[in-house]
C-alpha cells in the first residue's frame, strides 16, 4: 500500500501518524476557543467535533459524555491542560 507513494510522501504520512496525538490536541485547543464564543447549532456542532477528537485520543466514553453534557468549555480546557501535562 505504501508502495503507491513516493518516498517523500511516505515520510509525510509517517510523520503525520507519529504526531497524531499532538495534532489532535492542537485541534482540541482551537475548539475550546471557538466553544467559548459559539452559540446555538454551531456550539452543538463544535461539541460533536470535540467528542470525536476525544474519542480518537482514546479517552473513556463516560468522561467524554460527562464533559459534553455539562456544555462547559472550561472543563474541556482543564482536560486539555491535563493532557498537555502528560
Amino acid at each position: 500500500m505504501m508502495e503507491d507513494y513516493s518516498p517523500h510522501q511516505q515520510k509525510i504520512i509517517k510523520r503525520y501518524y507519529e504526531n497524531f496525538d499532538a495534532i489532535q490536541v492542537q485541534k482540541l485547543s482551537e475548539l475550546v476557543t471557538e466553544l467559548y464564543l459559539a452559540e446555538g447549532k454551531k456550539r452543538q456542532r463544535l461539541w460533536k467535533n470535540a467528542s470525536g477528537i476525544l474519542t480518537k485520543l482514546k479517552l473513556p466514553a463516560t468522561r467524554i459524555q460527562l464533559i459534553v453534557e455539562k456544555d462547559d468549555p472550561a472543563l474541556l480546557a482543564k482536560l486539555l491542560t491535563e493532557m498537555q501535562g502528560k
